[in-house]
């Protein structure tokens, strides 16, 4: 997905197996009624698909900045890293939220998990493709005689693969590393456009970045989700995650150091001109056209459905009557319609 290189190292934010609680003290919640009772929070934990980077900014940006605690809600941010088990872990009831791509949604409720989206901040997909700016290549669909580093499990990678022929092109797996595409100016990676582009140029290369979005497809990115299970029966806390994260990612737009600052302590590695960059390209991606007449967050039925045809086309996905209506709700989303 990213530069798994120069993540690794991340630390500081422990993968904990323990199961989330609810409960209440009887301790003083002080002469302020408007202020909650810090001891009677609600605590809950949330799991990240990947590393700490910026595109969970808007997460970390409603944890440090007391948006969940005005909800009564302490929420503990759980890092993640390659192949990451949210999905599973959340499931099963492990972890009450997490965050994962639209296609993982899908994919999960093929596999007859009840997972749910509740908010998408990711209106237009991150994913690229990185290619040097002397190939001459200026869409995905023109990639030919050269090498491209691809994963081979997520469904971007399958789709590029059906709908392009890509001649002369040898595919090799994505180690998560740009040094050969820096190296060679017939070698082409994937990545996101806030990260791996950024990096190349940091080494001297002279890269153009390819956006999957403009193929087509296009999943929602970084979305928020529960299960079904919390949406029926815990609806208030649900709310309560939903609004504060959608309240932090406008925050984190607006003004991203301080949370690129934790999360540049909780993954060192991460350069901070990468995180600078990802707050400052993830604006139009977060806030398009749908978002700001909508709300940020928002999520659409023709969306999902197309999403689905996607991923039935190319051979990954077996449920072409999938009923999309369970696998999102924008009933929790502030000042949003539920869709019917």
């Amino acid at each position: 997905m990213h530069d798994i290189a120069s993540k690794i190292a991340t630390c500081g934010v422990a993968f904990a197996t323990c199961l989330w609680t609810l409960g209440c003290t009887d301790g003083g919640g002080g002469d302020d009624p408007s202020q909650p009772d810090q001891t009677a929070l609600a605590k809950v934990q949330l799991a990240l698909n990947w590393f700490p980077e910026a595109e969970h900014g808007g997460f970390y940006t409603a944890q440090i900045k007391g948006l969940y605690g005005s909800r009564g809600v302490d929420v503990e941010i759980l890092g993640g890293g390659p192949d990451a088990p949210v999905i599973q872990r959340g499931a099963s009831g492990q972890i009450p939220f997490g965050v994962t791509n639209a296609d993982g949604v899908l994919n999960a409720r093929a596999a007859k998990a009840d997972i749910v989206a509740l908010m998408a901040p990711y209106q237009v997909n991150p994913r690229c493709i990185v290619v040097h700016e002397s190939s001459g290549i200026e869409s995905i669909e023109q990639l030919a005689n050269l090498t491209l580093a691809l994963s081979q499990r997520p469904a971007f990678s399958h789709f590029l693969r059906w709908k392009y022929e890509f001649p002369g092109v040898t595919i090799v797996p994505y180690h998560g590393s740009v040094s050969p595409l820096i190296s060679d100016a017939r070698y082409a990676v994937q990545g996101y456009c806030f990260s791996e582009p950024v990096i190349a140029r940091q080494h001297g290369a002279r890269v153009r970045a390819l956006m999957v979005s403009d193929t087509g497809f296009n999943p929602y990115a970084s979305l928020l989700i529960t299960r079904r299970e919390l949406v029926e029966g815990q609806p208030d806390l649900v709310r309560a995650l939903t609004q504060a994260s959608v309240e932090g990612w406008r925050h984190y737009l607006r003004e991203p150091e301080q949370p690129n600052a934790l999360i540049k302590k909780l993954n060192p590695q991460i350069d901070m001109e990468v995180l600078q960059e990802g707050a400052r390209q993830s604006v139009p991606l977060v806030l398009d056209a749908t978002a700001r007449s909508r709300g940020l967050g928002y999520m659409e039925l023709g969306r999902w459905k197309q999403l689905r045809d996607q991923m039935v086309a190319c051979g990954i996905l077996d449920d072409a009557d999938m009923d999309l209506r369970q696998a999102f709700t924008t009933e929790f989303l502030p000042g949003v319609d539920p869709v019917e």
